[in-house]
């Protein structure tokens, strides 16, 4: 299915954005020296677009593409351990066709479901700066505003959990984050209607750890699709 013009004129200013030096060295020195297991890729290295359906109520938002992982492939959460835990649950629970993504040409299709970040691309030791994270704030604001059937935001981790947070206090829907504390299976309702779910994010330190397990993300999921029926 064609994108809507929307988005392709987006995902383009998102690729050829250089705004941030520090990040630009770091995906670019990556993409050169590449891991070993990968040495026969042609690493994606620029910032990576959100994926996904145009007409989804449900966002997923995360933090950043890891450096292995979407730096190398181009899509969010393929070709990763992230990925690898996230997309059996998304399929289980509706929101993917398959349950394995490793690479832009698996033929992995989203339904009611799309996926961002908070910044685009992959930072040094998974950490961006307050500053890189501002610099890619508003290509959050311009998807937040032509998602326009959304109705669930399921933040991974608390700087997606900031990001929208941040998001709303730009745009006028809230005036403080203070009372909207970051927890796994937090629930808020939204003054703008959407409800705002926070989970754990699925980084293998977390999921290794157990302390992200398969079903306690499930049922983040199978809250959010819930939630879309309401």
């Amino acid at each position: 299915m064609p994108l809507p013009n929307w988005l392709n004129v987006l995902n383009s200013e998102v690729i050829a954005c250089t705004r941030c030096p520090r990040l630009v060295v770091y995906r670019e020195q990556i993409a050169r020296e590449k891991r070993r297991a990968y040495k026969d890729w042609d690493y994606w290295g620029k910032p990576v677009p959100g994926f996904g359906d145009p007409n989804a109520r449900v966002l997923v938002l995360a933090l950043a593409p890891g450096a292995h992982g979407s730096n190398r492939t181009g899509r969010p959460f393929t070709g990763d351990g992230s990925g690898y835990f996230m997309y059996p649950v998304l399929h289980e629970t509706g929101f993917a066709s398959q349950s394995m993504a490793t690479s832009r040409s698996d033929g992995m299709r989203l339904t009611d479901a799309y996926i961002t970040a908070a910044v685009r691309c992959a930072p040094p030791a998974n950490k961006p700066t307050p500053q890189e994270i501002a610099n890619c704030a508003h290509f959050l604001d311009a998807e937040l505003a032509a998602l326009k059937r959304l109705r669930v935001v399921v933040a991974l981790g608390k700087i997606g959990f900031d990001a929208y947070l941040n998001h709303l206090r730009r745009t006028g829907v809230i005036q403080s984050r203070a009372h909207y504390e970051f927890g796994h299976g937090v629930e808020y309702g939204i003054p703008n209607g959407i409800i705002l779910l926070g989970t754990y994010h699925p980084s293998m330190q977390n999921t290794n750890t157990g302390k992200l397990t398969k079903e306690m993300f499930r049922r983040i999921f199978v809250r959010a699709r819930a939630l879309t029926r309401g």
